[in-house]
């Protein structure tokens, strides 16, 4: 029986390599200049994510928030860590710390410019939230939740979340914001709004988790 499958499976391969595509005859440098006028912006990347399937979007920030109560939940029953090992040396402290800087300036860079060039606000929040993680490993946990609890972090993160999903709904249902011009920082009607409210809600909820892990099972 199992040589039914080996063979099937060679010549699914060979019909791959050998048969060509029946698709549509349309190119794909036809289909991104659609995206691109469709949405207003030169990244056709941010056009799809927060245009043509922004109801998958939608339920990818969902997920995220969903996995970092998830995480509050599964340690609310959980001791503190006693002691915290973390970088001490100079050398390691510096490099840690201008790491972290760089990835907050690249976080603000694809926030703010991840609708005209490759970037956006999941990769935005990335880099904010390896900044924190650079930071978390050579500063005391006490002192960031300090800074947490001062900013009002938390209530940030879930307002960008309702906000987000209520712009999401506006454009769903039709209502956008003026495109303006091509290529300019204030075009692309609400993606850029929609990029800068996914960074600061991945960003924020990563920070969320590093201080839970942290606080619970000491530095990873």
């Amino acid at each position: 029986m199992k040589w039914i499958y080996i063979v099937a499976g060679l010549l699914f391969y060979l019909k791959m390599l050998l048969v060509p595509s029946l698709g549509s005859e349309t190119s794909e440098l036809d289909i991104v200049s659609a995206i691109v006028e469709d949405s207003g912006v030169p990244n056709a990347v941010s056009g799809v994510i927060f245009r043509n399937r922004l109801y998958d979007t939608v339920f990818e920030v969902i997920v995220f928030t969903l996995a970092i109560m998830g995480v509050r939940y599964l340690l609310a029953n959980e001791q503190p860590t006693t002691t915290v090992y973390q970088f001490t040396d100079h050398p390691s402290v510096v490099l840690a710390r201008l790491g972290a800087t760089i990835a907050a300036l690249i976080s603000i860079e694809l926030a703010i410019r991840g609708h005209l060039s490759p970037g956006g606000g999941f990769a935005a929040g990335v880099a904010g939230g390896t900044a924190i993680g650079l930071i978390a490993i050579t500063a005391s946990s006490t002192w960031m939740e300090r800074i947490y609890r001062r900013w009002n972090a938390a209530v940030i993160e879930k307002v960008s979340v309702l906000v987000f999903i209520a712009i999401a709904v506006l454009s769903l249902l039709g209502i956008e914001l003026p495109h303006g011009e091509l290529g300019r920082l204030l075009s692309g009607g609400w993606i850029p709004i929609l990029n800068l409210l996914v960074a600061a809600k991945v960003t924020l909820g990563a920070w969320a988790a590093v201080l839970l892990f942290i606080r619970y099972r000491g530095l990873i």
